[in-house]
């Protein structure tokens, strides 16, 4: 399944930005979505995660600041990101677990992800 990412930007510290997450495709059903990053010169790193049931898990750095959610009626992921750090600056990736009809997929690769830029 392909991914299709949006919310790019460049923000000041302190501000927010809303990512979104859609597969490609009719009739694909997200089962469950993670947003992960890359910042220059680190490992990628989860940062949150829904299932399908709208359960979710934080990594400890987006606790308080980052809410994930997902919008059934359009087949969507969010990643609302407030009182944004400098330290936040990566390349934010979707991954994630989809089904359509009764097979399941994952994603064909990681994307090229989304650049989120955080000013001081």
């Amino acid at each position: 399944v392909q991914l299709q990412a949006f919310g790019e930007g460049l923000v000041q510290a302190g501000e927010s930005l809303r990512l979104s997450c859609a597969p490609l495709g009719i009739g694909v059903r997200i089962n469950y979505m993670e947003w992960h990053r890359q910042a220059p010169g680190k490992q990628r790193e989860l940062v949150a995660r829904i299932d399908s049931g709208s359960s979710t898990n934080y990594s400890d750095f987006a606790k308080g600041r980052f809410t994930i959610s997902r919008d059934n009626a359009k087949n969507v992921v969010l990643l609302q990101m407030n009182n944004l750090k400098v330290e936040d600056t990566a390349v934010y990736y979707c991954n994630g677990d989809f089904s359509v009809g009764v097979m399941r997929y994952g994603c064909a690769g990681w994307g090229q992800g989304t650049q989120v830029t955080v000013s001081s």
